[in-house]
């Protein structure tokens, strides 16, 4: 198999210079056990798979405030004791050669207040979560719908937390859009049911994302930020936005106007090619910057996806936590180990 491509270094206008194009994708995995903070076992995580040659690595997500948490042991970005406690996983990746992005998180409506502080749940909307919050076997919390007059608050709490980022050593941040936490709650019309300025048309719908958006490269410069959607992706069934292809349409065009040049396409743990693969194919005539995505892609796939200038980059997640040396296997052609979820239960 020739794996040219995918191993090729990437000297981009967008994100500067990596010495492949395989990214680490980012994926939750709870071991913040002190104080919500980075511990050394989380540093070593990260640095195993650099020195083996990852070239970008996006973080497990990282709560940007206390309110806006929604999981057990999950890293916080919110005061400076948490941003000390990120910069020896940041040297040592970078010590390997390679870059590292924070993933910014806000659960919104995916929560509730066992996670929050006893703060309110909020969302777009005051619909509950269908469901069980796997994280502490309880229905998800009430959320209330935030005011309109409260958004520019949740704006500078993402603004605080990439700035302590950036003061950490991160090469940027990547602000989480997908998944059906606070971002996606406002762009879903599923879940948006707001009569205001941020719910109804499509124009409105994406103005949550756009503010913040706005907000982020202000305060750090576009070459610091990527952000992540998905707007198809598999939840039981293939789930989708509601007018699919005009959204994008919308949010693209305001994307490139607002300075936008990095875009992770995500489509979890689905089929690349019914979910966000169908997804790129659409926007990558409308968006000539850098476009990251993969996630279940076989290598071969990943290739070619290269090859015919639909992807940049390719995120793996499971198939690097269950491979350490991913990259090494890649490069000789050995056989990845698989993923078993007794996997998850450590930092390998």
């Amino acid at each position: 198999m020739n794996n040219e491509l995918l191993l090729k270094p990437l000297n981009s206008d967008f994100i500067g210079s990596l010495k492949n194009r395989i990214v680490m994708s980012a994926m939750t995995r709870s071991f913040a056990i002190d104080g919500h903070k980075c511990t050394p076992e989380m540093a070593n995580y990260y640095e195993k798979r650099a020195r083996d040659g990852v070239a970008l690595l996006l973080t497990e997500g990282i709560i940007i405030h206390p309110s806006g948490d929604g999981y057990n042991k999950v890293p916080h970005l919110h005061t400076e004791v948490q941003m000390k406690s990120w910069k020896p996983a940041v040297d040592a990746v970078h010590k390997q050669g390679s870059r590292i992005y924070a993933q910014l998180w806000h659960c919104g409506r995916i929560s509730h207040p066992d996670y929050t502080e006893n703060s309110e749940v909020v969302s777009s909307t005051s619909q509950v979560a269908a469901g069980i919050n796997r994280q502490n076997n309880k229905p998800y919390g009430d959320p209330r719908a935030l005011r309109s007059d409260e958004m520019s608050g949740i704006y500078d709490m993402f603004c605080h937390s990439a700035e302590l980022a950036l003061k950490a050593g991160f090469d940027g941040v990547e602000l989480h859009m997908g998944h059906g936490y606070l971002v996606d709650q406002f762009l879903d019309a599923q879940v948006n049911d707001r009569i205001d300025e941020y719910g109804g048309s499509i124009e409105n719908r994406c103005r949550f994302a756009i503010e913040l958006l706005e907000r982020i490269i202000s305060r750090i410069g576009a070459e610091h930020v990527m952000v992540r959607i998905s707007p198809s992706r598999v939840m039981g069934d293939l789930y989708e936005w509601p007018d699919l292809y005009e959204m994008l349409d919308y949010l693209i065009a305001k994307f490139k106007s607002v300075g936008l040049r990095q875009l992770d396409v995500s489509c979890a743990n689905a089929d690349y090619f019914i979910t966000s693969g169908k997804i790129i194919r659409y926007i990558r005539k409308q968006w000539p910057y850098l476009i990251v995505g993969g996630a279940s892609l076989q290598i071969e796939d990943a290739n070619k996806e290269i090859e015919d200038g639909f992807l940049d980059l390719v995120t793996w997640g499971r198939a690097i936590l269950a491979n350490p040396d991913f990259v090494s296997r890649v490069n000789q052609n050995v056989e990845l180990l698989p993923f078993d979820n007794a996997m998850r239960d450590s930092l390998i």
